[in-house]
């Protein structure tokens, strides 16, 4: 039972939350201006130092845990994306080392 309480609380204590956001919360659905740059809601293909290659999508902060190939907007690899184009170089402080990256590819449609 007092497990189940807590439990409870924990669950109303999220729905409050969710609520709160709602309010906040803005669809995009929009192409950018500029479709060759990187901005929220972009595809990504990344090729790293090694010649591997990964593909990333920049969502907004509550999205990024749903599937394993979106990022937050906030993440330290997207806020560096921000505003790069194709060819672009990257280079993201990790907290052991730099990781570095050329992009091969923006789309505002999956890559996949």
């Amino acid at each position: 039972y007092i497990y189940r309480k807590k439990e409870l609380g924990s669950i109303d204590y999220r729905v409050r939350y969710l609520r709160k956001r709602l309010d906040e919360l803005k669809i995009v659905d929009t192409i950018p201006d500029d479709p060759q740059k990187i901005y929220f809601g972009a595809w990504v293909e990344l090729e790293d130092e090694k010649g591997n290659s990964v593909i990333y999508r920049i969502v907004g902060p509550d999205e990024f845990d749903k599937h394993d190939a979106y990022i937050s907007m906030d993440s330290p690899v997207a806020k560096t994306l921000m505003g790069k184009t194709e060819d672009d170089e990257v280079c993201v402080k990790g907290p052991e080392k730099d990781l570095h990256y050329i992009v091969l590819q923006v789309s505002y449609t999956p890559l996949l």
